[in-house]
């Protein structure tokens, strides 16, 4: 039987394993598989499995699974790790990753891994709660007066003062994970949407914090990254 490569990181205490498809060969990503090796007590444990594969495009192309064995569309703290992984093994300054919808470059900023997200957009709005889309779809609520939606990543804003934010994450496919890199995205998104300004905000989440700027267009996350270890997977 042979034995998988893998690499655990974290950001913010989002944590992922990611297969190097780039390196080795990858498995068959069976719900079962992902199941498995995501699973805390009979495997490595994760909040998302991130598979790297070749891209005409850029330097590596990011699959996303979420720990029930559901695919996902983005992941902004993800990214963040992949980018410094890639960065680490090709050496250059800059790296690209691309995933179904879009694009996105990442670098090393002031307080660690800097990745450009691309954009969001406002797909929904009640008095309690704003829909961002950002690749994948997030529902940010400012008051916790409405059921919560099953099939979309939910982010609660706990606390505004001034330009620090405090947000609690429900992810869909994963439950109740300490960060979330888009969540955060779309987080500022919807704030700048109800405020009508655009502004950089600290967003502090339960495992710690990143810094969201730039513009609805082209939104940019920031904050550090750590590998917390590498080893081989037996299937």
């Amino acid at each position: 039987m042979a034995m998988i490569p893998f690499t655990k990181m974290q950001a913010q205490g989002n944590d992922f394993i990611i297969l190097n498809g780039l390196e080795s060969s990858l498995p068959e990503l069976t719900d079962a598989f992902v199941r498995r090796i995501t699973e805390r007590r009979y495997g490595i444990g994760c909040d998302q499995l991130l598979v790297l594969e070749n891209s005409d495009s850029a330097n590596a192309a990011m699959r996303i699974f979420n720990n029930d064995g559901s695919e996902a569309a983005n992941c902004g703290n993800g990214l963040r790790c992949v980018g410094e992984l890639l960065m680490q093994s090709t050496g250059q300054d800059r790296v690209a990753i691309a995933l179904a919808d879009r694009t996105v470059c990442a670098e090393r900023g002031q307080n660690g891994i800097r990745i450009e997200m691309g954009a969001a957009s406002i797909s929904g709005r009640s008095d309690a709660h704003v829909d961002v889309e950002i690749g994948n779809p997030h529902t940010i609520f400012f008051e916790t007066v409405e059921d919560f939606p099953a099939d979309r990543n939910v982010e609660i804003v706990t606390g505004l003062i001034v330009d620090h934010v405090y947000i609690d994450i429900i992810e869909r496919g994963s439950g109740h994970t300490p960060a979330c890199g888009s969540g955060a995205c779309a987080t500022a998104a919807a704030i700048w949407h109800v405020e009508g300004s655009v502004r950089p905000l600290k967003i502090e989440m339960p495992g710690g914090e990143v810094m969201v700027s730039g513009t609805p267009e082209n939104l940019i996350l920031e904050g550090p990254v750590h590998t917390t270890f590498t080893g081989r997977f037996a299937p």
